[in-house]
């Protein structure tokens, strides 16, 4: 094995196991507030992408159409979204992000910050400095070629 498939491998194998402890320990913490995974992704892609329709949050969530309806159905429901008529377009709908929604992803982000804040108070200011560096240069690689 050359170094740079021995680097690969690690690589690969680090990154899956920090996702699954991301993925863990956020479950935990929305565990804590009255939002789902799904309603979380959902009002991540909202915040992001301003107000879109069903279909391109399908798209961005990889989710069907009817998926995508009872999750939208339910946000609404707890006063996290808005469906919206376009002004161009009467039969277009846009989804809107509410106070209520900004309120509990901020708060839920805020403790998901406070935790990772407490791992990395254990590194020293430049291995964090290195770290973001790196995992931006490896995000941008990532999405070059992805629309």
């Amino acid at each position: 094995m050359t170094t740079d498939d021995r680097i690969v491998e690690e690589l690969e194998v680090l990154l899956r196991r920090v996702n699954r402890i991301v993925k863990k320990r956020g479950r935990e913490i929305l565990a804590n507030y009255d939002i789902t995974p799904p309603q979380f992704d959902a009002l991540q892609v909202l915040i992001n992408n301003g107000e879109i329709t069903m279909g391109e949050l399908c798209d961005r969530l990889y989710l069907a159409c009817s998926t995508a309806t009872d999750l939208i159905d339910r946000m609404e429901r707890n006063g996290y979204i808005e469906r919206q008529r376009d002004q161009n377009d009467r039969r277009v709908i846009r989804l809107k992000v509410t106070e209520a929604g900004h309120d509990i992803i901020s708060e839920v982000m805020k403790t998901r910050k406070e935790y990772l804040a407490t791992i990395l108070e254990h590194l020293e200011e430049k291995d964090k400095e290195q770290m973001v560096h790196a995992l931006s240069q490896l995000y941008s690689l990532m999405t070059k070629d992805v629309g």
